[in-house]
């Protein structure tokens, strides 16, 4: 069989979650069958270096997201693509114009990651995202409760939903273990009999460190401790001034983005995420397999899919400190057994989402897109 082309859209290969997926897929779908090319805006994504050097990448001329249709709809004609992959929400829309204006058979499918709507304006939004996504050949949804969200707001039919949940190079995690080290600067950190509580993420307003940084008081009224946030991001400074008014800037350390998390996640006492939605909760899986017990809130529908209502790791709701704070509490105290159960209990949950299962769970939406039966289970 002829290698089928796939071209790969996102606007960067930046370090948010959307890249994170893109490159597992990119770098481990199976190239017996499937030839990937990837397209993006104009930018200089700090995860293009982790490609692996046989995808072919192409950047539009443009930064500019609309003005990248008709360059990328001549890319469409140019390689002919059996299939344009695409990913969060505007770019979905995006590639399908795009795939029109090429006048070709190229068939779309779009990934849906994000749990999105509530208010009248966003909701109206989803539904002419809605209108769109009809004209692809199948939509993906990061979670049963992305799928069922896309369903209630988006209007598409259930049976063009596929649910595969995003892919984790567990290998990846182990090797940066084992051979990476916490960035020189911040080694003293670690050099302590305090317990660490770290949280990785944008620190924007649907990631809720303000939430985080309140529990984070409380427990330190017990328990001594240092919080370490990993991520930059436009809050950075209102969340250093609520540490300051909370008393607890001392114990609070604001990092910065790190191209190692894993060894950070290693060396905690415990994971946190304060989020207010997640569509699925990639860091908490990259927590359970760096072997740290998570805390987390139940930030829809991620956490609750993922820690499967508390079995692999504490939930708390979202917004509450206090409950975050019991939470945190919880795992800090447990003993050396009931710790070493839960760090065994996550690292078995990771390996279901493990890059080689998922990734094939891709590559069978996207020959059955095609019509075409796998030759061989290949495993």
């Amino acid at each position: 069989m002829q290698r089928k082309k796939i071209i790969f859209f996102i606007y960067e290969m930046g370090a948010g979650g959307a890249a994170r997926t893109l490159l597992n897929i990119l770098n481990h779908i199976d190239r017996t069958i499937f030839e990937p090319i990837l397209v993006t805006l104009n930018y200089n994504g700090s995860y293009e270096s982790y490609l692996k050097s046989d995808v072919k990448l192409i950047k539009l001329p443009t930064k500019r997201l609309r003005a990248g249709i008709i360059p990328f709809a001549k890319v469409i004609r140019k390689e002919r693509p059996s299939i344009v992959f695409s990913t969060i929400p505007i770019y979905n829309t995006i590639a399908i114009i795009a795939k029109l204006l090429s006048f070709t058979k190229t068939k779309n499918i779009v990934r849906e990651a994000a749990y999105l709507g509530g208010s009248f304006s966003t909701n109206v939004k989803l539904l002419l995202f809605g209108l769109l996504y009809r004209l692809s050949s199948k939509v993906i949804a990061l979670s049963e409760g992305v799928k069922e969200n896309i369903i209630n707001r988006y209007f598409v039919k259930p049976d063009k939903i596929d649910v595969i949940y995003n892919p984790v190079d567990l290998e990846n995690i182990k090797y940066h273990i084992e051979h990476g080290r916490i960035d020189p600067s911040h080694e003293a950190l670690f050099d302590t009999k305090d317990k660490i509580i770290v949280t990785a993420g944008r620190l924007v307003q649907e990631k809720d460190q303000r939430t985080l940084l309140n529990a984070f008081a409380i427990v330190r009224r017990n328990i001594n401790c240092k919080l370490i946030i990993l991520g930059e991001g436009e809050l950075k400074d209102v969340l250093i001034q609520e540490a300051i008014s909370l008393g607890i800037e001392e114990y609070v350390h604001f990092v910065g983005f790190v191209r190692n998390p894993y060894i950070y996640f290693k060396k905690a006492d415990v994971f946190a995420l304060s989020s207010i939605n997640e569509g699925f909760g990639h860091v908490l899986v990259e927590a359970l397999a760096a072997g740290t017990p998570v805390v987390s809130t139940n930030c829809k529908p991620g956490s609750k899919e993922v820690l499967l209502d508390g079995v692999y790791g504490a939930i708390c709701p979202v917004g509450d400190a206090k409950q975050m704070a019991n939470k945190l509490h919880y795992i800090l105290t447990l003993n050396d057994k009931e710790r070493n159960e839960l760090i065994n209990k996550g690292k078995m949950r990771a390996q279901d989402f493990e890059v080689g299962h998922i990734v094939k769970q891709y590559e069978t939406t996207f020959l059955s897109v095609l019509d075409i039966e796998r030759a061989t289970d290949q495993n």
